[in-house]
């Protein structure tokens, strides 16, 4: 197997590095090729250290699996930038368990993202376009308040993982988004590999996992999961919608 080394595995000069970082969907190829069976804190470590020192991020809901991926990025960083993506109508539980683990795992670069006033007054005036245009919100309250947030880094990474749901059952461990590199590590685990490390890690859970929610997001959208369903049954129930659109191409894009 190549060891982690990304520019000298691949014979770039640095110059021509730099310039392939401008092509996300090339460097993503290479890195998926040089990488190949890599996951969790094995993908982490060249991915923080040798690949994208100071230029990757991770982006985390704190929900109910969040504390894992955090915990083995502490491991090898705990400096690296942790974007929270605050909007406003999260639950308190959640509020409570980001500073809970912020504090735990000691991360010191912890950033709550918050929507851009001026648009929530011009286009969410009443705090209720959840009610009639979830997509709208999301794109509002989530996916443009991160693109402002992951600009100037080049690759972010998520807890995203293939058992989640069936539109995540082909994720692959690295792609590329929106002209940026986003890195997956725990895409191929297993819920019971997952709750394994957890225990392993004697990592806290999330205190609404204990009522039934499996999946944690805005409190106005998030049901408790029902039985016999994928994990993420309980987000937007009862709507043609699973994601909030971030982890849609383009970022940029709206609903």
């Amino acid at each position: 197997m190549v060891q982690p080394g990304f520019v000298e595995d691949l014979d770039l000069e640095p110059e021509i590095a730099d310039e392939a970082r401008v092509d996300a969907d090339g460097i993503a190829g290479q890195l998926a090729a040089v990488y190949q069976g890599l996951d969790g804190r094995a993908l982490l470590e060249p991915m923080l250290r040798q690949i994208f020192p100071g230029r990757i991020a991770v982006v985390s809901s704190f929900g109910t699996e969040a504390a894992l991926l955090l915990a083995l990025v502490a491991e090898i960083n705990p400096a690296v930038p942790v974007i929270f993506l605050d909007t406003g109508k999260h639950f308190e539980e959640t509020l409570d368990y980001r500073d809970e683990l912020v504090a735990e795992l000691g991360l010191t670069d912890a950033r709550s993202v918050r929507p851009d006033w001026s648009q929530l007054l011009a286009r969410d005036p009443d705090a209720r376009l959840w009610q009639n245009s979830p997509n709208a919100c999301c794109h509002l309250r989530k996916v443009l308040p991160l693109r402002r947030a992951l600009d100037g880094f080049d690759a972010w990474i998520t807890g995203r993982k293939r058992y989640q749901s069936e539109v995540r059952w082909d994720l692959p461990a690295i792609e590329a988004v929106d002209g940026k590199v986003k890195i997956n590590p725990l895409a191929g685990w297993s819920l019971d590999r997952v709750e394994a490390a957890f225990e392993a890690r004697g990592l806290p859970q999330h205190p609404l996992l204990a009522d039934g929610y499996l999946s944690v997001g805005c409190e106005p959208c998030t049901k408790a999961t029902a039985p016999g369903t994928d994990l993420r049954s309980g987000r937007w129930a009862g709507l043609a919608k699973s994601e909030c659109g971030i982890h849609l191409a383009p970022l940029g894009g709206c609903c």
